[in-house]
């Protein structure tokens, strides 16, 4: 039985990760700091898998009490996740984001070497790329610079995790590069559940939907896309939440370093979005064009073959698919989780 950490594991994609490791057979202890998350949680998840986990409240920053956790519980594994990751506000608050996205993987890995715990699997991001040289992206294309501090976080933690693997050879790390998490547990327990206007597409097209806002803010209609708008690729959280367990046994054969994309390999527009989100809940979604926000690519999507061949993982839900799922969570939740 394994035994696996899972730092931010209150959030949107740490407690779908959490439900789809013990389906797995793994026992998860979670620490957070609830800074962008809710204690209810916990009270879902056992709702969904009939387990109560583990969970200290604590900021991973926070050396001491990080310590204790380790020596209470033999950790075979860590899923790190968590972080701040607001790109609008890193560019508002950068050094905040500097210090506690480093700093808390710093501490983590710190520990970690003190107790000999020998596999972490890092939640980072397609943001890493930067602005892409083409599509689709794979794991072998350059990380230079971010288009803002979050996503430069990631890059800067990539390379501390490098290092630190490098140089303690015994360690692997898994670097998951997502790329846009989207939908919600099945059962509609769980779900994206942000604090304040939403800074991402599809819970901000749920609120729209259940009368919360007026309409959905649409960031440019004018890039070199079919439609003018951007292009992402939208992975459905229960898929995303399954590549981390195939992660995790690969993790078991030590392989040192291993890199992935996350995603479906395929690109949808806002628009097309919109379209798919009306065809899954048969709700029209009102829209209105802004101009584009500073930072943003037109189009950015994946190439996910290394984590077919290697992990044997495959998305499996489409955006239709996510956008029932995510609907349901807000018509269950129209004022998030309690």
């Amino acid at each position: 039985m394994h035994t696996i950490l899972v730092t931010g594991g209150l959030g949107f994609i740490g407690s779908e990760t959490v439900i789809a490791l013990i389906n797995n057979g793994y026992e998860p202890v979670i620490v957070d700091n609830l800074s962008n998350s809710k204690e209810a949680v916990l009270d879902r998840i056992e709702t969904i898998t009939g387990k109560r986990v583990p969970f200290i409240k604590l900021d991973v920053c926070d050396e001491e009490p990080l310590r204790k956790v380790f020596a209470q519980y033999k950790i075979d594994a860590v899923i790190h996740f968590a972080g701040l990751k607001a790109v609008g506000e890193s560019v508002e608050k950068p050094l905040l984001y500097y210090q506690n996205n480093l700093m808390s993987s710093l501490t983590l890995l710190k520990v970690m070497k003190e107790f000999d715990v020998r596999n972490i699997v890092f939640s980072s991001s397609a943001t890493v790329y930067g602005v892409p040289e083409r599509v689709p992206l794979t794991e072998s294309d350059p990380v230079t610079h971010a288009t803002n501090p979050y996503g430069e976080t990631k890059v800067m933690i990539e390379h501390i995790l490098m290092d630190t693997q490098a140089a303690w050879k015994e360690l692997n790390v898994a670097l998951l590069r997502y790329f846009n998490p989207i939908g919600a547990h099945p059962s509609g327990l769980l779900g994206e559940d942000p604090n304040g206007i939403p800074n991402n597409l599809m819970p901000y097209i749920s609120q729209v939907a259940i009368g919360k806002r007026d309409h959905l803010r649409i960031w440019g209609d004018t890039y070199p896309t079919p439609d003018g708008t951007g292009i992402r690729d939208y992975i459905h959280v229960v898929d995303l939440a399954e590549g981390h367990v195939a992660t995790l046994k690969k993790l078991d054969k030590n392989p040192g370093l291993v890199i992935y994309n996350l995603g479906t390999g395929k690109g949808t527009s806002v628009l097309e979005m919109v379209h798919a989100f009306e065809e899954a809940t048969g709700v029209k979604v009102p829209y209105k064009i802004y101009p584009p926000r500073a930072g943003d690519v037109a189009e950015n999507y994946a190439n996910c073959d290394k984590a077919s061949e290697e992990l044997g993982w495959k998305a499996k839900y489409n955006v239709v698919d996510a956008c029932r799922d995510a609907f349901n969570f807000q018509k269950k939740n129209p004022d998030g989780i309690k």
